[in-house]
């Protein structure tokens, strides 16, 4: 058990030579997000202007004191505004016209923004059942797969947990390693696993401005969830999910 802590601790950093790094050798950097598969449908999610009456009634003092995990949910749907507020605070692009990063809504190591979210939507309004891929870059979603058995299949690749099928939607993060790598070789790892924490917090604290509620799940079967969102498990592979719900 001690040798695991070694993680925890900078010691990569103490040996890692950065002049070898990709980003010094002056190598390009990985896509910021994935391509859209070809002949994808993609759809356009409403913007922060729609967002007032479902943000306001809320500060922030009272999401930060309010937040727990939730694991009850109701059978109302969450709207498209609703998600796409969620969205936005979780991976949204504040701003785009830079050379090889995006700066977004949460903080990333080196702004590297290793992380694609997936969503195994059951009760969105406009939405029909299914897996789909944010797309921060215009904001947009992309259809993946229409099917109604995800609620079943997301309780089973979270081991039998099975509030996880009862969400509205929930949210799987796969990670892309070498969008972190390309800028800190092998301290990269330590970093992604901070870099999630950050953005499922700011699940939490959002969840809480639209009176929903969600709780992060890091207990799950590796290839399961990766093969239920599309993913190789070498280069991309889910390392976090959240239901969340009414």
């Amino acid at each position: 058990m001690r040798e695991l802590r070694y993680f925890l601790k900078d010691t990569q950093r103490q040996t890692v030579d950065f002049s070898q790094t990709e980003q010094s050798r002056g190598l390009p950097p990985p896509l910021l997000e994935k391509p859209v598969p070809v002949g994808a449908q993609c759809i356009a999610l409403p913007l922060p202007e729609t967002w007032a009456e479902i943000t306001r009634q809320t500060t922030v003092a009272e999401a930060i004191a309010q937040r727990e995990s939730r694991r009850n949910f109701s059978r109302d749907p969450l709207s498209l505004a609703e998600l796409s507020f969620l969205l936005w605070a979780t991976q949204g692009v504040r701003a785009k016209e830079l050379p090889w990063h995006a700066l977004r809504t949460v903080p990333s190591a080196g702004c590297r923004h290793p992380f694609e979210t997936y969503l195994a939507v059951s009760r969105v309004e406009g939405l029909a059942p299914g897996l789909y891929r944010f797309l921060p870059l215009s904001h947009q979603l992309v259809v993946l797969e229409l099917r109604e058995d995800l609620p079943r299949n997301l309780v089973r690749g979270s081991l039998g947990q099975s509030f996880v099928g009862a969400g509205a939607v929930t949210f799987v993060w796969t990670v892309l390693p070498e969008r972190t790598e390309w800028r800190y070789g092998a301290a990269a790892h330590k970093v992604i696993a901070l870099d999630a924490g950050h953005l499922c917090q700011n699940l939490y604290l959002a969840c809480e401005a639209i009176a929903a509620g969600t709780c992060a799940i890091a207990a799950y079967d590796q290839q399961l969830m990766d093969a239920l969102v599309g993913v190789d498990g070498e280069d991309e592979f889910v390392i976090y999910l959240a239901p969340v719900g009414k």
